[in-house]
């Protein structure tokens, strides 16, 4: 078979096109090896993709038709990825975690044209998805089979990228909220190629000329970071990924003498710490170590650089922006801080009146630049919401800005959770407890975890002579919810501490049950 021709097409802002003109030019070098033995090479991206993508457009669905896509980590769904993009629709990631509750919604508000999902969920997922009207679903497992791949294996292996304009939309992203309902992120084509054109200099990824990159993909591939930062960053520089399907740190350390960039969440780093193969000579080929998605504990920042010799860069970004700021790679990598704004990111700290306070004070975080998204799926008066009169995005997340520019993340003022580097929102979780019968109030609050950074506590307060046992509360959440939400603990209590206007003191239910969970 001939090799497929690459089409240059300049007028177009498909971030697929974008990713593929960065391709080596030897495609048949490898892209990716996986843990199972399997080696990918450029030639396999580029024929998969388009055989994907010729075979969803054969399916005579509507230009910027959402495709849905909750499957497990495999290539084959890196390449359903790219196809989608190549083929001018819009990718919707979603946790493999999530249960029934969780889909109906994404699926009903999404109306995703085409729902793609692992052989074992087949028969609940295609009955919450054909009846909100999607007329397709395939499967697509891990282990290269599903009716999704029998069925794209018949169509051609040639395909011209869909041209997209800068603004059109490319993926969207859910992140809930804090009263219960998830949004949909809509980021474009041009918010996620400016992040990760900016990224591959801020971050020094090395050309082939200059020896070349090799990233471990050892992270989930339904969020920002593992599928935006992670990826891009590995494609657009044309570097080979050393692919985990699921984190194993032996693994990981195994590999490292093969590797030059690991990015990861802190529960990564705190497992590979444990290691006593963990060594500074089993590190002496890495280049950088990236951590995100959640606060690094200073003791874990310190911990590694004393083991391995390396410094963790810290950035710190959202659904809604990708990346917003980083630790410098040549400069001074301050543990407790996300390092400076990225070029183009406009980032202010402002009190409630929005105006900016002097450096060194806490405010609440706003950006502003080409990798912002647009707004919210469906939600304009939301949207409006979040965006102040002058284009600035309000994040939610309070933090400083010390004298010489570094930004600390200080807290989270709509109550976030971040627990092993995946969102938690408390009233998305009170809202399932508060249904449940003989529960009259409740209230999550997030606590510090030595391996997930942060885990839920549900304190729940029962209705007048009702007994309640906590192993049935967590029970129910454990059968509707994503594992990651469901609460580490459960305490049933009279009441819930209240201030004078009534609203309920989360300060002090930290403050107890941090001390619950530390025993």
């Amino acid at each position: 078979m001939q090799s497929p021709t690459p089409t240059m097409q300049t007028h177009s802002s498909n971030m697929y096109q974008a990713l593929r003109d960065a391709f080596p030019a030897d495609l048949d070098s490898t892209a990716v090896e996986t843990d199972s033995g399997l080696f990918y090479t450029w030639r396999d991206l580029e024929r998969g993709s388009a055989m994907l993508a010729n075979f969803l457009q054969s399916l005579d669905i509507p230009p910027g038709s959402r495709i849905a896509v909750q499957v497990d980590k495999s290539v084959e769904a890196l390449m359903l990825y790219l196809a989608t993009l190549r083929a001018g629709y819009v990718f919707l990631p979603l946790n493999t975690a999530y249960q029934s509750a969780e889909m109906a919604y994404f699926i009903s508000d999404a109306e995703p044209a085409v729902v793609v999902c692992s052989a074992h969920n087949f028969g609940w997922v295609s009955k919450l998805a054909f009846q909100a009207g999607t007329p397709w679903v395939f499967t697509l497992n891990d282990d290269r089979t599903g009716s999704l791949l029998d069925r794209a294996a018949h169509a051609p292996d040639r395909h011209t990228p869909a041209t997209k304009q800068a603004d059109d939309l490319a993926v969207i992203i859910y992140t809930s909220g804090t009263t219960g309902r998830s949004k949909g992120a809509m980021l474009s084509h041009g918010n996620m190629l400016s992040n990760a054109r900016v990224l591959k200099d801020y971050w020094g990824w090395r050309s082939a000329e200059q020896g070349g990159d090799v990233l471990i993909h050892a992270l989930p591939i339904f969020h920002v970071h593992g599928l935006f930062v992670a990826i891009h960053g590995a494609l657009i520089n044309g570097s080979k990924m050393i692919w985990c399907g699921k984190f194993d740190p032996k693994f990981v350390i195994w590999q490292l003498p093969r590797a030059t960039v690991f990015m990861g969440v802190p529960t990564l780093y705190v497992r590979l710490l444990t290691e006593p193969g963990l060594t500074p000579e089993v590190c002496s080929h890495m280049r950088l170590f990236i951590s995100g998605s959640a606060p690094l504990l200073t003791d874990t920042f310190k911990a590694w650089q004393a083991r391995t010799g390396h410094i963790i860069l810290e950035r710190y970004g959202m659904s809604e922006t990708v990346m917003l700021t980083s630790n410098p790679y040549a400069g001074e990598r301050r543990g407790g801080t996300v390092g400076f704004p990225l070029p183009g990111v406009l980032l202010r700290i402002v009190n409630e009146q929005g105006q900016a306070v002097p450096p060194g004070e806490i405010g609440d975080i706003q950006v502003k630049g080409p990798n912002v998204f647009a707004g919210y799926w469906r939600m304009p008066e939301k949207t409006a919401q979040e965006f102040t009169a002058d284009g600035f995005f309000r994040t939610g997340d309070v933090g400083r800005q010390d004298a010489d520019g570094y930004v600390s993340i200080v807290g989270r003022s709509k109550d976030l959770i971040i627990s092993g580097g995946y969102n938690v929102y408390p009233a998305e979780l009170e809202s399932f407890i508060n249904d449940l019968p003989g529960v009259l109030e409740s209230a999550v609050v997030g606590v510090p975890h030595a391996d997930f950074g942060e885990v839920g506590v549900a304190v729940v307060v029962p209705r007048l002579g009702v007994t309640l046992e906590s192993a049935r509360i967590l029970a129910s959440l454990k059968a509707s919810l994503a594992n990651y939400k469901v609460p580490k603990q459960c305490f049933v209590v009279p009441d819930l501490p209240r201030n004078a206007m009534g609203k309920v003191q989360k300060n002090l239910l930290r403050e107890q049950y941090a001390v619950a969970q530390s025993r």
